[in-house]
């Protein structure tokens, strides 16, 4: 089967963020060395902006570690003056990460069989409210 499915990106990376001043950085590694590729394709600048919308009020840099299977995304100007003015909840961006993790990304289902990838939570939408079917 040909096509693109959906999958939590929690499947296939773990993420760590945090503060830097009033910007917010964060990593995200994938689980296996082999996944890097389809954590690579899977996350972009663009799908960033759309996931942070105006929390984020700079901009958004996205840097490529395949050394270690990882990508590191700075998110400037994010935290509303930083941790020690900020009246956000979230002042020091520590769950950015996580939330990232939530989110569902694309991922070509020719590539997640190549790649061993757990099918277990793919589904045929963004929103996960299509069930997938191999007999689609």
């Amino acid at each position: 089967m040909q096509g693109t499915v959906w999958i939590p990106l929690h499947v296939i990376a773990i993420a760590r963020s945090g503060d830097k001043g009033d910007h917010v950085n964060v990593g995200l590694v994938s689980r296996r060395r082999e996944w890097f590729e389809a954590l690579r394709e899977a996350i972009s600048v663009k799908r960033a902006i759309a996931w942070f919308g105006t929390r984020v009020q700079g901009k958004i840099e996205l840097h490529e570690l395949p050394g270690i299977g990882a990508l590191n995304l700075m998110l400037h100007h994010a935290l509303d003056g930083g941790g020690t003015v900020s009246l956000r909840m979230d002042a020091q961006g520590k769950t950015m990460g996580q939330a990232m993790l939530q989110a569902r990304v694309p991922l070509a289902f020719d590539l997640a069989l190549e790649l061993d990838i757990p099918l277990d939570h793919v589904t045929m939408d963004e929103a996960g409210k299509i069930p997938f079917s191999h007999d689609l």
